[in-house]
């Protein structure tokens, strides 16, 4: 109605379980709601949905509230679908073409024909090729469905494929994974030959690793050679997911040629706070290089500590998160001399390497990530034997 709710049920519970409606450190006794109205205005009234007439749900698609077309779509769904349909053929004539909202128009009554299980592929074929690159998304979205029932459902897809609007592009990539069909990849390849990035790339590469489509050019190397495009994509792809935090130093390059170099490769596992390496072993005195992935959606490190301070160590970079100069630095590494080596915080997708000498005392060195909490779980043991 033109009202603003804010809920404030604000009860932080570190863990990585903020999802767990049973966590008994919830407080349930307590909370606020506001709500907010501009003065001297008089709200919306909400439009009749229950019990309403064809025509004055119908109505109702016109409205710019989502909510209240989304009420209507799903009332008229409820209704005799021959009835409907009727209805609905009528109220689509009386459309006016000049009007400025025409296309969002003839798209909602898209949705309910399809809601009411009618095909109009004559209909969605007008909005593929409309002037309104809106339309002609929504519609590419509404072929990814409609797609086996048009005779030209592959030379309509490539052609949004081929869309000047990027939106356009993005349904089209999305909807390739749905049909799945030769065609329907190389409808998919036509997509990078345009600019992509952001969610579009998104859009193309998710496509691309679906069950639909994985069969039409996994394991074919030449593929990539043949179609330079997937190549340049992929390419571009995987450079772009995973990004070092910091270039290789002459110093970095000169400590990577010594003679029995241990090489350690460590990630993070994704929603897990976890790392997916928890034991390696090297020689006292020995060169170590650890590779560090943090393909998670939060930052994480790697710090190494003397025998037995982990859990000293990482109680402290919690109480370090009470600082507000500490968290607007973000490394979250206590100054401390059982600290022995350590990365910076690495952020999502990105990478660090960790180069130091191992210590030449023999015994079970423990690496834990210091990000405040994180230390109870994300940690792993350095055995130098």
């Amino acid at each position: 109605r033109g009202a603003m709710y804010v809920c404030d049920w604000y009860n932080p519970i570190k863990g990585h379980a903020q999802y767990s409606l049973r966590d008994e450190r919830r407080d349930r006794g307590s909370g606020r709601i506001w709500r907010i109205a501009p003065k001297d205005v008089e709200l919306q009234q909400s439009p009749r949905i229950a019990g309403a007439s064809l025509g004055g749900l119908l109505d109702v698609l016109k409205r710019r509230e989502y909510r209240y077309r989304y009420w209507a779509k799903r009332e008229l769904r409820e209704r005799d679908p021959a009835t409907v349909k009727l209805a609905l053929d009528n109220w689509m004539k009386r459309l006016d073409p000049k009007g400025p909202r025409f296309r969002h128009h003839q798209m909602e009554g898209l949705w309910l024909y399809r809601g009411i299980d009618v095909v109009r592929t004559d209909l969605l074929i007008e909005l593929l090729n409309c002037e309104d690159h809106h339309a002609r998304a929504a519609a590419t979205h509404q072929l990814r469905y409609w797609h086996g029932e048009l005779d030209d459902g592959d030379e309509l897809l490539r052609a949004r494929a081929n869309d000047p609007s990027g939106l356009v592009r993005m349904e089209a990539a999305i909807a390739t994974s749905y049909v799945g069909t030769k065609a329907a990849f190389e409808a998919l390849l036509d997509t990078m030959k345009h600019p992509y990035s952001g969610h579009l790339s998104y859009a193309i590469r998710t496509a691309l690793g679906s069950r639909a489509l994985l069969s039409h050019w996994k394991g074919n190397g030449k593929l990539a050679v043949d179609r330079p495009e997937l190549g340049t994509f992929l390419a571009t792809f995987e450079r772009s997911q995973i990004k070092p935090t910091r270039n290789i130093s002459a110093r970095d390059a000169e400590f990577d040629t010594k003679k029995n170099l241990k090489v350690v490769k460590i990630s993070s596992i994704k929603e897990r706070m976890l790392f997916d390496v928890t034991r390696f072993e090297v020689a006292p005195g020995q060169p170590v290089r650890i590779e560090f992935t943090n393909p998670d959606a939060t930052a994480h490190n790697i710090v190494i500590v003397a025998p037995g301070a982990d859990a000293e160590v990482g109680m402290a970079a919690t109480e370090m998160a009470k600082d507000p100069r500490e968290v607007k630095r973000g490394q979250y590494v206590p100054k401390s001399t059982k600290v022995l080596f350590h990365t910076g915080m690495v952020p999502p997708d990105s990478t660090e390497a960790l180069r130091f000498t191992a210590p030449k005392k023999t015994g079970e060195y423990p690496y834990i990530c210091t990000f405040p909490g994180h230390w109870v779980i994300m940690r792993g043991v350095m055995v130098v034997k």
